[in-house]
């Protein structure tokens, strides 16, 4: 029976939803405790700066990480050290550009007075060198379906942060800058962790080729422009916040979007454990198979968020309160309860991009997040001029999610019938089959 257990709890799905879970948990703990020692002004620039470094990170991830893992699993151990070494040949030269753009700004006399803006461009090379051996190793664990060591890097990371933000806080210097020094310090340390283990694959650069280095370069070309268009949601209402409402009004709406991380937890989770079966049911020619795990991990996922929406909108405040009950006063739980009333539009339309990478179609995806981004531009800046606060930029969100959500319903139904309804009824039958079988498990242990 203990074996039994064991290797359900093996899972790859529960095993990544615990890490997401873990490490949602982590940043929370973090984000609290600097909001509880950091200004108000200053939380909206080192906002701006993660944001940022976020966007920048993205091109990286957004142009290797699919193809990286399409290319990488399952394949022989020859064609994986070629895969790993051109993965290591191509991040090398995009960080090469980022720390040239750096260099640059950092001996030219003209520097831009916007304190977020101007911290990037002097450190970002920084953050990309350091991280850069933790990234491909996240790269080869996801391929390989080791989430147990991918949640070690991530958890090492923020445990790293957490732990010298508390020394700080001890020595009363915490400082915007050095929490930015923390975080360089955490993602070296953790860099280093990954070449020693090993999980950087760091030995296989020899090994790359040039037939390799373009084809993952040829699909990146498309998968970039789908990362970028997802992670721009994000980023934009980040600048516009910044530029028009100023740093405290961003800190403000990012409590309320930190607070997002319960929704983003399981939809993460299946996200990353998903797209390898989709792939292979595509590759196998499976087309009413691939189109049954969107909708059972759509569905799954749209029943599993309903009692945390439900939760959300009638708590908002108490979730507020923990992390920082100065900010009861502003609009952050009532950002959270705007967010929360369409969360349960998330996973289908997060599933269906899914499913267009998993078909081959990521230039579809980049078509689709083009003009989502343009739905959200739109959306922000109507917002803004129209309630001239957080509450405008919460309520243009939906817009994107909409405009998502049509384009890739239309296009796979090109590639096979399926409705909505659908999704749901088989997400309903395939949870109350999950609740059975814990059920059952229960019982067989309580009699052993």
């Amino acid at each position: 029976m203990f074996k039994a257990v064991l290797q359900k709890l093996r899972n790859p799905h529960f095993i990544n939803l615990v890490g997401n879970a873990i490490m949602s948990l982590l940043n929370m703990i973090q984000v609290a405790i600097l909001f509880n020692y950091l200004s108000m002004p200053d939380m909206g620039i080192w906002f701006f700066f993660q944001g940022t470094i976020s966007l920048v990170d993205t091109s990286r991830a957004g142009f290797l990480s699919t193809a990286f893992i399409t290319s990488y699993a399952g394949t022989t151990k020859e064609r994986a050290a070629d895969v790993a070494g051109s993965a290591w040949y191509l991040s090398l030269i995009i960080t090469a550009i980022i720390v040239m753009v750096n260099i640059g700004y950092i001996f030219s006399p003209w520097h831009v007075k916007d304190a977020g803006t101007d911290l990037i461009l002097k450190w970002i090379g920084v953050v990309f060198i350091i991280t850069l051996p933790s990234f491909i190793a996240s790269c080869v664990l996801q391929a390989e379906q080791r989430f147990d060591r991918l949640l070690i890097i991530r958890s090492v990371s923020t445990s790293i942060s957490i732990i010298l933000i508390i020394v700080f806080i001890a020595l009363k210097k915490v400082t915007l800058m050095n929490v930015i020094y923390i975080g360089f310090v955490a993602g070296g340390v953790t860099g280093l962790m990954t070449v020693v283990t090993g999980w950087s694959r760091i030995n296989t650069l020899i090994n790359k080729t040039g037939t390799t280095v373009r084809a993952l370069f040829n699909y990146g070309k498309y998968s970039i422009g789908t990362a970028l268009g997802t992670n721009l949601f994000s980023t934009t209402d980040t600048y516009i916040i910044n530029f028009t409402l100023g740093p405290s009004a961003l800190a403000i709406y990012n409590l309320g979007l930190r607070l997002m991380e319960l929704v983003e937890i399981p939809l993460r989770s299946f996200a990353a454990t998903i797209i390898a079966p989709l792939a292979a049911a595509y590759n196998r020619g499976e087309k009413s198979y691939c189109i049954y795990l969107l909708k059972k991990y759509a569905g799954m996922t749209t029943i599993l968020l309903l009692p945390i929406v439900a939760g959300s909108l009638a708590f908002a405040e108490v979730g507020v309160w923990i992390v920082d009950k100065h900010y009861l006063s502003t609009p952050a739980a009532n950002v959270l309860r705007i967010f929360m009333s369409f969360a349960l539009l998330y996973p289908i339309e997060r599933y269906m991009a899914l499913t267009l990478d998993a078909i081959n179609q990521p230039r579809v995806n980049m078509i689709k997040l083009f003009f989502m981004v343009i739905g959200n531009l739109v959306g922000d800046f109507l917002g803004v001029y129209i309630f001239k606060s957080v509450y405008g930029i919460a309520f243009g969100t939906i817009i994107p999610v909409l405009i998502g959500y049509g384009i890739a319903y239309v296009y796979l139904q090109k590639y096979t019938q399926f409705t909505l309804k659908d999704t749901y009824k088989i997400g309903w039958d395939e949870t109350l089959k999950l609740l059975r079988g814990a059920k059952n498990m229960l019982r067989k242990k309580q009699t052993v």
